[in-house]
């Protein structure tokens, strides 16, 4: 790729910034599977084939964590993240290849890039001001825009990966805190002081477990999550008792296989309070050794209650349709993938349908898009019907949707499935005093080992869906010409 020299605006302060990303250790380290999943989440909810999670060293870009094909590094003169970094807001184009900044750029010439946006991270340097290290961003080979909902999306994204970044410098910062501690007892209170201050802040608290007495130490920041009282440390089974039994056999498990191998752990699980509140924590530990014999597990414990709320409402964002309230077209995709392999190891029977509203644009354009909206929000609603539970509903867009069906007792009456799901999806709607109503047509395949693949699989219930529907047409003329003679 071709170069140009680097200019910086003059209130740009590069050295701050590069000290402040210097200080992270962020550059050239290995995958984080927290990264990972944020950036994956960004391509989802913003529909994009490519995003990354960039940080602009000296003179280059490198990718700390990306969904697509994308190189690991460019040289800084032609990263377009650059241009981001020194926005206060997002950094948006449309199309690169009709901005003069970027039309001749080797990113858009060779690799093809159309669409970008970006949001700069900011991370504090050693006086508490934030500095911009890098960006999120999603890209596209398609020229298209982001609208106001995407634009908040990206924000949040961003907002969640700045709290990752300074929750990985506060672990970071503990288990040096942890090592130093260890290897200068003499200097043990002084770092014990600022080891409370982190876990103050963070929510966070170091343990240890002692092999052959099982007891559990703690530190203030564990006793605070636990919600108790500074005191007596409790014995490995009553400190267990905090988790539910699944997950207690879980962090049970990994105990013992650390103690075993040597290999450390790192969990998120949910727990209860004292005071009975639930929360979710991470767990991490590791084996210590004394003459050759494994004496404790030492580790550190972190409330991620509020991390991982807005990680989950993220992901059920991500895959929810906002109209109707049933999953969309992505994460369909992705359920029906799961049904085929299923249905593929196990042998077992399993079927599509595909759902056309007939009528639905007759609606849209008479009574107008409110209208057509309401439509659509009562499909959702039936498709959610107690009978329909054991199945996954999609809609895929505009009036198309889809169900699953991998109830085997749905299955053994496939014909009177496919009526009741026609019948149920005949909806009327009532505007300025004129009713109108649509129906829905169904075409319905069973999956066979002969399907090839998850899209002509689609492809040919689609084709079954169309002559349902050409078939419907006939009908119809037929009662008309009926009724007229």
């Amino acid at each position: 790729m071709a170069s140009s020299t680097l200019s910086l605006d003059p209130v740009f302060d590069e050295e701050r910034r590069m000290a402040a990303l210097q200080a992270h250790a962020l550059l050239d380290s290995e995958p984080e599977r927290e990264f990972d999943a944020l950036v994956s989440l960004a391509a989802d909810m913003l529909d994009c084939p490519l995003a990354a999670l960039t940080l602009i060293d000296r003179d280059r870009l490198w990718v700390k964590a990306g969904i697509g094909d994308l190189p690991v590094e460019v040289p800084r003169s032609v990263a377009i993240c650059n241009h981001t970094i020194r926005k206060p807001d997002q950094f948006i184009v449309d199309d690169l290849s009709k901005d003069a900044d970027f039309a001749g750029n080797p990113l858009v010439v060779e690799n093809g890039l159309r669409f970008y946006a970006g949001m700069p991270i900011h991370a504090p340097d050693r006086q508490g001001v934030a500095q911009p290290i890098g960006s999120l961003c999603v890209m596209d080979a398609t020229p298209r825009s982001l609208n106001e909902s995407g634009m908040r999306t990206l924000r949040h994204l961003t907002t969640l990966a700045e709290a990752l970044i300074a929750a990985r410098a506060i672990a970071r910062r503990a288990t040096d805190i942890a090592e130093l501690s260890e290897r200068q007892a003499s200097d043990l209170r002084a770092k014990d002081r600022t080891f409370q201050q982190a876990e103050r802040i963070s929510m966070i608290g170091s343990w240890r477990l002692s092999i052959p007495e099982r007891i559990a130490s703690w530190s203030d920041g564990v006793f605070r999550i636990h919600e108790l009282p500074l005191g007596e440390e409790p014995d490995i089974d009553t400190a267990m008792n905090y988790y539910p039994a699944s997950e207690r056999q879980q962090l049970n498990d990994a105990v013992a296989h650390a103690v075993e191998t040597g290999i450390p752990f790192d969990l998120e699980l949910d727990f209860t309070t004292a005071t009975g509140r639930l929360r979710r924590v991470r767990v991490m530990g590791e084996r210590e050794e004394s003459d050759g014999q494994v004496t404790a597990i030492v580790g550190v414990f972190q409330d991620i209650t509020d991390r991982h709320a807005l990680e989950m409402t993220l992901r059920r964002t991500a895959s929810t349709d906002a109209l109707t309230g049933i999953c969309n077209r992505a994460a369909f995709d992705r359920a029906l993938e799961g049904a085929i392999d299923r249905a593929r190891q196990s042998g077992a029977l399993m079927a599509l349908a595909l759902i056309d509203l007939d009528g639905f644009k007759l609606i849209n354009d008479t009574l107008g898009h409110m209208a057509g909206d309401d439509i659509l929000r009562e499909v959702g609603r039936r498709l959610r019907a107690p009978w329909l539970q054991n199945c996954y509903v999609a809609r895929l867009g505009g009036d198309e949707f889809a169900v699953i069906v991998e109830d085997a007792g749905l299955l053994a009456r496939i014909d009177q499935f496919r009526q009741q799901l026609e019948e149920t999806l005949s909806v009327s709607v009532t505007a300025e005093g004129l009713t109108m109503t649509c129906a829905g047509t169904v075409g319905m395949r069973l999956w066979t080992p002969e399907t090839q693949t998850v899209r002509y699989f689609v492809h040919r219930t689609d084709a079954i869906l169309y002559a349902a529907k050409r078939a419907r047409v006939g009908e119809r003329r037929k009662g008309d010409r009926r009724r007229a003679a």
